[in-house]
């Protein structure tokens, strides 16, 4: 057997022990992975949440989700940006990544035409919603949500930009905590963004402060986002949206 060993060149010897480390780091690594999935705290691996998750309960406060109007199958799709009559730009579905820039080149090309951004979204991307928001504050356009339209989680930051911020009574406008997935590009970034998710969900709350000041809303309507976990949504009355100055005007039906 001495034989057999002194025989075999060195770097084979080398190469044998080089891939043995390799693979008991590559359990080691596996080991620690399933490890730090298991314990890792929910609220940074969630996946994106339904696009209709329930209203906070009593307790939470908040009121029941008014009747909508769009399919829930229409809001889960990427937004759409369709400009209609009367000045009206109509934006439909989620706010995907990229939607500012979208938004933005529409703006670019027919922005002469607009007057109104109407929006009946359930969030999504808080980057691209504070972009969307800067630009219509930029242009001092008007916000729309009627009746029958949801605007929710990172919508709001868009609808309070608006120079005349003007929803239904029966509007559907809500809130909830940012989680991991919204900071980042796709879902499956979760939890690879969960060592910094906590960095970032302060740095976007005090931009969304800052942009809620900005726009001549009360930053204390966001105090109900922080206070709202993210599988459920807290829809403001239209008491609230008043006290807020969320609107400027109230629409009745």
């Amino acid at each position: 057997m001495v034989a057999r060993l002194a025989r075999i060149e060195d770097g084979s010897i080398l190469r044998f022990a080089f891939f043995a480390l390799l693979a008991g780091t590559a359990g080691v690594l596996y080991v620690d992975y399933r490890e730090l999935n298991a314990q890792a705290p929910a609220a940074l691996t969630l996946m994106p949440q339904p696009i209709l998750p329930p209203a906070t309960s009593d307790d939470g406060g908040g009121r029941a989700r008014p009747a909508l109007n769009t399919p829930p199958e229409v809001l889960d799709e990427p937004l759409k940006i369709e400009l209609t009559g009367g000045g009206v730009l109509r934006l439909t579905g989620t706010i995907d990544p990229g939607a500012a820039e979208r938004f933005e080149q529409e703006i670019a090309q027919r922005g002469e035409y607009v007057s109104t951004v109407l929006l009946d979204s359930p969030g999504g991307s808080v980057d691209d919603a504070l972009e969307m928001g800067r630009l219509i504050l930029e242009k001092e356009l008007d916000t729309l949500v009627p009746d029958g339209a949801l605007c929710a989680s990172s919508c709001p930051l868009v609808f309070a930009a608006g120079h005349e911020r003007i929803a239904g009574r029966d509007a559907a406008i809500g809130v909830h905590q940012i989680y991991a997935a919204a900071l980042s590009a796709s879902p499956v970034d979760a939890l690879s963004v969960a060592g910094v998710a906590m960095a970032d969900a302060q740095s976007a709350t005090a931009r969304i402060t800052r942009h809620l000041s900005q726009a001549g809303v009360d930053a204390a309507l966001w105090l109900h986002a922080l206070e709202t976990p993210p599988d459920q949504l807290y829809y403001f009355s239209p008491e609230e949206m008043e006290r807020y100055r969320l609107v400027t005007q109230l629409a009745d039906s």
